[in-house]
């Protein structure tokens, strides 16, 4: 998890150097604090999905490129099989697998993601666009605003992710849903 953070922070810090801007100049134009940008930068910090796409949009790059290194080249049809999508790790109780990486010119992020039963802390994003949550295993624990609802498999709830939100899994047992993001 912590070379794969190192890996975007040098595409990240690649991209800033490239287009000859200061670290205060796109943390501005990308709504963090200076201090943040440069913990994401350095690595120091993860990036959360939602500030990775704020950074892909910015600077006019695909998600994939941030998240791989590569660029996305389907542009009509791209299959991913079980298991092989790039792997994103965020905090320790996160695992998320990008079911669209290589498809360009997204407007939706798909992703499996698996939440840990040890998160015990929940922590609220927010980001623009639209999400769908659909469980697949486990229960999942999902507050949007001030409601908090517990999904099982087959449930599914579709969201303006500009209202903050979060999961977890409710009790022992990881929970697994698929979340399609808009941007």
């Amino acid at each position: 998890m912590q070379n794969q953070r190192r890996a975007i922070a040098v595409r990240v810090r690649g991209l800033r150097d490239a287009s000859g801007l200061t670290a205060a100049a796109v943390a501005a134009q990308t709504g963090v604090t200076v201090e943040t940008y440069s913990r994401y930068e350095t690595g120091g910090e993860d990036l959360p999905l939602s500030y990775v796409s704020a950074l892909a949009a910015f600077y006019r790059v695909e998600v994939t490129a941030l998240l791989t290194g590569g660029d996305a080249h389907a542009k009509v049809f791209h299959l991913t099989r079980a298991g092989t999508g790039p792997v994103v790790e965020r905090r320790h109780a996160y695992h998320y697998e990008a079911l669209g990486a290589l498809f360009a010119g997204k407007v939706m992020e798909p992703y499996v993601v698996t939440v840990e039963p040890s998160l015990k802390e929940l922590h609220l994003n927010s980001h623009p666009g639209q999400e769908f949550n659909y469980a697949l295993s486990g229960l999942l624990r999902l507050t949007v605003g001030d409601s908090t609802r517990v999904l099982a498999p087959g449930d599914s709830a579709y969201f303006d992710s500009a209202t903050p939100h979060g999961m977890q899994a409710e009790g022992s047992a990881p929970a697994t849903f698929l979340a399609v993001i808009t941007a």
